[in-house]
């Protein structure tokens, strides 16, 4: 699961709290559930998802839809469950609250890309920056965390690094999530939001109403997981059953 800013029309954030100087909003929330198997491995025997297996659904501020589409696709029956996600507390909230049984993991690339952001904090260019940073993503990739949080710890543009690394421990346990047949990071979750939102409600000048774009979202995850024709049906039923 992962959320995307999506521009709105000034009446639709009106005294929401956003990121803007003046602590304003200019957008709200798609909340985006990317889903597949993965029993296939790559070169190194590493879980990795199965070609043809991905789904999508979304909405505006509303997990809804995540069960919806994971109830579809039968996840809660799956032996291993993992939900992947970028530290949001929505998400583990919903993961929480939906799926129980489900192994919670923090996607290893927004991991890394704490780690990377930090060091050029710290380092910018240089040459020793460029060494610091892979040092850091091995010891995440070996589960050596805290050999990781006293290599961050001198620093104190490190500190919200820390916090966010220490809360999320239980998640980052990533060579056993391996061993148990998890993914535990992928780019299918990030092109989700991509391929789902950005490329069609995030272009020059667009800004939406909540029902204006949720609609669109409909379309757009129905076409891309190949349920288009489905939906039209569904929608056809629906009309003729409030005729």
């Amino acid at each position: 699961m992962e959320g995307t800013g999506v521009p709105m029309r000034a009446p639709e954030v009106a005294d929401r709290a956003g990121k803007q100087a003046d602590g304003s909003a200019q957008t709200r929330e798609a909340k985006v559930v990317t889903i597949w198997t993965a029993e296939s491995r790559d070169k190194q025997g590493k879980p990795t998802r199965d070609p043809g297996s991905i789904t999508y659904s979304a909405a505006i501020e509303s997990a809804a839809r995540v069960l919806r589409e994971a109830t579809r696709r039968g996840f809660t029956e799956a032996t291993r469950q993992g939900v992947l996600g970028d530290g949001s507390t929505w998400i583990w909230n919903t993961a929480r609250e939906l799926f129980p049984e489900a192994t919670q993991i923090l996607d290893r690339f927004h991991a890394k890309e704490h780690l990377s952001t930090v060091g050029k904090v710290i380092f910018g260019n240089s040459e020793a920056g460029k060494a610091w940073i892979p040092q850091r993503y091995d010891e995440l990739d070996e589960g050596r965390l805290s050999s990781l949080v006293k290599a961050l710890r001198p620093y104190p543009e490190a500190r919200e690094c820390i916090h966010y690394l220490w809360n999320n421990r239980r998640r980052m346990r990533y060579s056993r999530f391996h061993q148990q047949g998890f993914c535990t990071s992928t780019g299918v979750v990030e092109a989700g939001c991509k391929v789902v939102i950005v490329t069609r409600l995030k272009g020059a000048g667009m800004h939406w109403t909540v029902k204006g774009a949720n609609p669109i979202i409909a379309l757009r995850y129905s076409k891309l997981s190949g349920r288009f024709e489905d939906f039209w049906e569904r929608r056809s039923d629906q009309v003729k059953a409030a005729a």
